[in-house]
């Protein structure tokens, strides 16, 4: 082997080794960088399109569609807007993708991620298959919206037992992180479905071999006796933050207050760099709840991040 082919050998192999390795915390450096967004599914009474439309009509001075869900984010200060792909309209276009983007621009708005509703737990055949085919969708989707992150799903299945439905996820998330990479964007798997505990999540995302996917952190979807410990073993891995009001310990009758300064310090310690969502679900009319605690996660990130 002469030299400049042995060179060409090594460099080739050493990129396959990389390309091959197994997930390991994000290669972050430097202090903590907390941005703020919201999730759209915070509104979701009142959004009238989408694969999920609001229950019931909303009033008219609060139905939101997702250039007004724009609108609503710049007006309380957040720096991203995160557009759950549930709202947009059943048969999206590009040029709808296209003017979203533009509307969010000339509002100062970054799109900071979408996030799809998959289920990658099924058996191997065509459901599976076309949870396979959505992902790659709104890869390309994000890929024109401009934002550089989607939220998916383990999901769930009573077909198969639960080790061998991961080990399906775990295929799944390698087929569309290869097509994600190639479009420069990341998969978040979210701790949700079947995953409640920091132990899970991190067993079904460390085998994928590919720098395309973390974790889409949910502060309050771990059901553990302390929530607050996963939380915190978890934010090396995490690519996107989704910040509750609220969370539920292992064997709690009801949910209890979050404590969103002890949540962000973990984000700080943790060296995180990147958006912090907040993701309302509690039972007050979110046109009230939301901007006090936007406002509060706006201090905090400052203060933090």
């Amino acid at each position: 082997m002469n030299t400049l082919s042995r060179r060409s050998f090594l460099a080739t192999s050493a990129l396959g080794a990389c390309s091959a390795a197994a997930i390991e915390p994000m290669p972050r450096k430097g202090r903590a960088n907390l941005q703020l967004s919201l999730a759209a599914y915070s509104m979701r009474e009142f959004f009238t399109d989408g694969a999920r439309p609001a229950a019931k009509p909303p009033p008219p001075d609060k139905a939101m569609d997702m250039f007004k869900f724009v609108d609503y984010c710049a007006e309380h200060g957040c720096d991203g807007s995160e557009v759950t792909s549930y709202y947009f309209p059943k048969d999206v276009t590009t040029d709808w993708l296209v003017q979203l983007r533009r509307h969010a621009f000339l509002r100062g708005v970054a799109l900071s991620g979408t996030a799809i509703g998959n289920n990658f737990s099924h058996p191997k055949g065509e459901k599976r298959d076309r949870e396979i085919a959505l992902c790659k969708q709104w890869i390309d989707r994000a890929a024109v919206l401009g934002t550089s992150h989607i939220r998916v799903f383990a999901g769930q299945t009573r077909e198969i037992p639960r080790e061998e439905a991961d080990k399906l996820v775990i295929s799944a998330l390698e087929e569309c992180c290869d097509y994600a990479g190639s479009k420069g964007i990341f998969l978040g798997i979210e701790n949700h479905d079947a995953i409640g505990s920091a132990e899970h999540l991190l067993k079904l995302i460390k085998p994928v071999k590919s720098r395309w996917l973390g974790v889409n952190l949910d502060s309050g979807n771990f059901h553990t006796e302390n929530p607050y410990d996963d939380f915190a073993r978890s934010v090396p891995y995490a690519v996107n933050v989704q910040i509750k009001t609220e969370l539920r310990r292992a064997g709690a009758n009801a949910a209890e207050p979050a404590d969103l300064p002890k949540f962000m310090k973990l984000l700080r310690d943790g060296g995180y760099q990147g958006w912090v969502a907040l993701e309302y679900e509690a039972k007050e009319d979110p046109f009230t709840a939301i901007p006090p605690v936007l406002k509060k996660l706006k201090e905090l990130c400052a203060l933090l991040g």
